[in-house]
């Protein structure tokens, strides 16, 4: 079996910062949130392919439901990859709250917690070579996906700085 090299991602700058994907959390990231996806998930028997749970709770819990998804949107954050770093954003001011560069993560767990299945979402916690967490993004939709993209850019940027360093070595 080959292996593929690693390359740069397509069109980001080693030089600058670039944006290379942005992230908002599910409800999910929410305790009530998560509150909501226990209930609908309580009950697993199928009527016509559909969990009873769903039939019984969706329309009494879809206003909560609406009312906290409106609530992040307007107060809550978005998780931004760039090619140097994950950074954490309020939505209103747009302002950087925390971040975490990438040559700073070891490795990145993906943790379920109870409720979120429901909205196929997880958290991810960034953890440093001492073991330390960086950074935690909660209830971030099909987080093996975003995942990955940390691990893929990470890799990237390793390398960029080897390369970097090697042709600085030769001057």
């Amino acid at each position: 079996m080959a292996t593929l090299a690693t390359q740069p991602i397509c069109g980001v700058s080693s030089s600058s910062e670039t944006e290379v994907r942005s992230r908002y959390p599910s409800i999910a990231a929410t305790g009530l949130g998560r509150l909501i996806g226990s209930i609908c998930d309580s009950i697993p028997v199928k009527i016509w392919g559909v969990k009873l749970s769903y039939l019984i709770f969706a329309l009494p819990l879809s206003v909560p439901g609406v009312l906290v998804y409106v609530l992040q949107k307007l107060t809550g954050v978005k998780y931004t990859l760039t090619n140097r770093s994950v950074q954490v954003w309020s939505v209103i001011g747009a302002h950087q709250l925390r971040g975490a560069a990438l040559t700073d993560i070891e490795d990145v767990e993906l943790t379920v917690q109870p409720g979120q299945e429901f909205y196929h979402a997880g958290d991810l916690t960034l953890v440093g070579a001492k073991g330390d967490v960086l950074l935690t993004i909660s209830g971030i939709p099909r987080p093996e996906i975003f995942r990955e993209n940390i691990l893929k850019a990470r890799q990237a940027r390793v390398a960029t700085e080897e390369a970097r360093a090697a042709i600085a070595a030769r001057g």
